[in-house]
């Protein structure tokens, strides 16, 4: 940094050695070099030195000092580049990056060609997506440093974010022409580069001329021939395409996609014709099994069952685990489910009998002993998809008598009894099968999973802790190294327990750590331009665009929200206020009972604490050997995320709101998005965002069970509010194609007669029923509780009838309830949500759901 504001050479010596701790992170001798400077009467108040006296002070976590300090140079420097630098290096650590830019362009109006502050300019353009911004700054740095090959690619880059191909292609081409280029791979992705810029500008021809001219230096063969068999695809050349795919198929012939493509390429008109080619292929790549895969994707009939048969016969003689999961895409046909039942059954009894597949096969070789076991391994998985968990438990029975010593078959029943309901009995044969190999981490993190899908939190911890870095608490150690998928059973688990605060300390966790995945854009700005890797590069791009639509994130975040709208309609009592209870009129044995429970629950708040302790014991002493092996490099800490502050929090919907907002940008198409959306702006009395949300979701799904509820709930709301004016008339019009003219009764009826065998619709028909007339309680009931006579009668949906009666959406019930559990366990025998001893323990704490915040919602309206 050059000063506007000189110093004499020993203060200058200095200024500079702070610079140079400051890049190799040795904050504490800067702080020593600036104390030197500074305690100089005349320079006491030299901006520059104050300003990177707090550069430094952030670096070791002394916020409020370092922006002291900055605020006081930049007071003594106003035209001082280096303190507006400085101060957009701070705000650019508090990632206010808006601030950030305002002083970087405050910093370019006393020094406009400083090549630091341009590129820090840029960087934080692009993170930011300000594409113009972004492309001025890259010009500046083109014009000032015209012999540095990032500055051409910078410069071609932000032109093609901005989808000016033809400028984009202008600079590449000048650029590939200069003496900076060296013909290597660096010069081969270029031109990859450079074609998908032309296939992007829609030009395929020119992106076609642009490989034939340069094919000979591409050093990525593989690439270039599939950018071949695209563009000829797509130019209908197809007579060029087939040969490339049939090359492409030389190199790798367990591709399937090839097989799609050169199927496209020969235009095959009849599945007949896509059999043909396989089966040619076949036997040209005998070892090659995805050939005889995709066959039965498209034979039928006679010839599937006897493709299936032997593709069958292979992977059972062979014993291969993952056959089931090979051919589950094919039960989506039940003719197919048929034939590959009744040929694995006659394995079954074949083997039993004589060790053969058939019983023509008697006088052959017998089959290992293995196939037997696979056969039933393979019918165990098959009766599991098709929901026949009796006869799935015989058959991973019969193969665990068979070999009791292959941790598969324990994984599988775990899975079978999960998949019925089960979640306690199937954590208990994953624990089985993790005590069969212990060093196996997949194994270990499966058992870690189902065992916090059957609430055991602490258990699953000390699974994990098998695994993680000594020293560290699984958990926090988990969270280091970014483990979403514990992060979010547990939050689930959390959730189901009432522990609100743990619950959403996981979601909270899980959404730094896409802001994490996001700042380390950071690290890749510039080092993908120096490399060339350009076309992953602008992919990384576009994929963190979208980064917050991942399954991850959508579940955290959905998980938060629910969790929120609990909060805010049932909040928390304040620790500090002792609930008042009347001793004086209870009975003996019901204060005996009262005292027990208060003993418990001191007892687990002292252990909780002694846990908390112990663990923060743990941190500081994780904290300190690090700060033991580098002692200068003290980064500062995110604020530490506590349950009890989180889940009292003064205004649970605003927070809500947080987790809402990247979804409906980036999750539009699903519409729980929009549904969730609806249940906070009914609560805040946002009659127009409520309007949106049931449009958007109406658009997806117009016959989803529960918009239902949020169609009826807006029409009780505004009904309510009689809206006039402006409002009045754009809920009128916007609502017309959905309600046209119904009212609330009007609408519930039509949408039960609509949907009268469907069991999750009926569900919440019936809700709103209820809630529209009281007296027809009976008739609410009588439509959910018949589930003999009903369509879509799953574990999942029978839940929801069951938690919905306990929760009051049809006011007392409880004779109905017991007579509903009674039905449900006859058809999940194995289902734990219907024991009759643990249901009713559990009525009063039933953990909240979306379905209970829609009822508590249409209460408030």
């Amino acid at each position: 940094m050059s000063s506007s504001n000189p110093l004499p050479p020993k203060e200058n010596a200095l200024f500079k050695r702070i610079l140079r701790c400051y890049e190799h992170k040795q904050y504490k001798n800067g702080l020593k070099f600036a104390k030197q400077i500074l305690s100089n009467p005349k320079f006491s108040e030299h901006g520059e030195t104050l300003a990177m006296k707090g550069l430094t002070l952030n670096c070791l976590g002394r916020k409020e000092e370092a922006y002291d300090h900055v605020r006081r140079g930049l007071r003594n420097s106003l035209q001082s580049h280096v303190c507006w630098h400085v101060y957009g290096l701070l705000q650019r650590s508090d990632k206010k990056y808006d601030e950030a830019i305002k002083c970087y362009r405050n910093a370019l109006k006393w020094d406009k060609d400083n090549i630091q502050i341009l590129r820090d300019l840029s960087l934080l353009q692009i993170q930011m997506r300000d594409l113009e911004g972004y492309r001025d700054t890259r010009y500046q740095l083109f014009m000032l440093r015209p012999t540095q090959r990032a500055s051409w690619i910078g410069f071609a880059i932000s032109y093609h974010l901005l989808k000016d191909y033809e400028m984009a292609l202008k600079i590449l081409d000048t650029f590939r022409k200069s003496p900076m280029i060296c013909y290597d791979y660096e010069h081969s992705e270029l031109l990859l580069y450079q074609n998908m810029v032309i296939q992007e500008s829609g030009d395929n021809e020119q992106a076609l001329k642009h490989l034939d001219k340069y094919r000979y230096q591409i050093c990525d063969r593989v690439t270039l021939k599939e950018t071949y068999g695209k563009l000829r695809l797509q130019l209908q050349q197809y007579t060029e395409a087939v040969q490339v795919y049939k090359e492409l198929l030389n190199i790798n012939p367990e591709n399937s996609t090839y097989y799609a493509k050169l199927a496209e390429a020969e235009r095959h008109e009849t599945p007949e014709d896509t059999l043909v080619m396989l089966q040619r292929y076949e036997d040209l790549f005998p070892r090659a099994l995805a050939p005889r895969r995709l066959q039965l994707n498209y034979a039928s009939g006679d010839q599937f069952k006897s493709l299936a048969d032997q593709y069958l016969r292979r992977g059972l003689h062979k014993g291969v685990p993952p056959l089931f999961v090979n051919l589950r895409s094919l039960y989506n046909d039940k003719q197919k489910v048929e034939v590959i039942q009744s040929l694995v059954l006659e394995y079954k009894e074949a083997l039993k009998a004589h060790g053969h597949f058939s019983n023509q096969e008697k006088d052959n070789p017998r089959e290992p002993a293995s196939a037997l076991l696979w056969t039933y391994y393979y019918l165990a998985q098959h009766y599991d998809y098709l929901g026949l968990t009796e006869k799935a438990l015989d058959e991973i029975d019969a193969a665990i008598d068979h070999t009791p010593t292959l941790i598969e078959l324990f994984v599988t029943k775990g899975r079978i009894f999960k998949h019925a309901g089960n979640v306690q009995e199937a954590y208990k044969w994953l624990d089985e099968a993790q005590g069969l190999d212990t060093a196996d981490r997949y194994i270990n993190s499966k058992c870690a999973k189902y065992m916090l899908r059957a609430n055991l939190i602490k258990e699953a911890e000390e699974t994990c802790g098998k695994f993680t870095r000594e020293g560290v608490l699984a958990m926090e150690n988990l969270n280091e190294m970014q483990c979403m998928w514990i992060q979010m059973e547990a939050a689930h688990a959390y959730q189901r327990l009432g522990k609100y605060g743990e619950a959403l300390k996981k979601c909270h966790e899980i959404d730094r750590h896409f802001s994490e995945i996001i700042e380390d854009q950071f690290d890749f700005h510039t080092y993908c331009m120096r490399k060339m890797t350009l076309r992953s590069y602008v992919g990384l791009l576009r994929l963190e665009d979208v980064l917050r639509a991942h399954p991850f994130y959508f579940k955290a975040a959905k998980c938060a929200m629910e969790v929120y709208l609990r909060l805010h309609d049932y909040p928390l009592p304040d620790p500090t206020q002792t609930q008042e209870i009347d001793t004086e009129n209870l009975a003996p044995s019901e204060l005996k009972k009262l005292r027990n429970k208060q003993r418990k629950q001191r007892r687990k708040a002292e252990l909780e604490r002694q846990q908390a302790a112990q663990a923060q014991e743990k941190r500081e002493q994780h904290n300190k050997s690090r700060q033991q092996t580098d002692p200068d490099l003290e980064q500062p800490t995110l604020d530490e995320l506590i349950p009890e502050k989180l889940e009292r929090v003064e205004d649970p919907l605003e927070q809500a709101i947080k987790f809402l907002q990247p979804l409906q940008d980036l999750a539009a198409n699903r519409i729980e998005t929009h549904l969730m959306a609806f249940e906070i702006y009914i609560r805040k009395g946002r009659t127009l965002l409520m309007l949106r949300s049931i449009k958007r979701a109406h658009r997806l799904d117009s016959n989803n069970p529960d918009l239902h509820t949020c169609l009826v709930r807006f029409l009780l709301n505004t009904n309510r509010l009689s809206l006039e004016g402006a409002v009045g008339e754009v809920v009128k019009r916007q609502t017309a194609d959905i309600f046209s003219d119904s009212t609330a009764v009007q609408l519930n009826t039509e949408y039960l007669k609509k949907n009268s065998t469907s069991l999750p619709h009926l569900l919440q028909g019936a809700r709103m029923l209820y809630l529209l007339d009281p007296s027809a309680q009976t008739r609410a009931l009588s439509l959910v509780t018949n589930i003999d006579e009903l369509e879509n009668v799953t574990l999942k949906s029978c839940t929801k009838v069951l938690e919905s009666m306990q929760n009051g959406d049809f006011g007392y019930c409880d004779s109905t309830i017991s007579e509903f559990i009674t039905k449900c366990r006859e058809r999940f025998p194995y289902a734990t949500a219907f024991r009759l001893q643990e249901t009713t323990t559990t009525t009063t704490t039933t953990t909240i759901t979306t379905t209970t915040t829609n009822t508590t919602a249409a209460a408030t309206t």
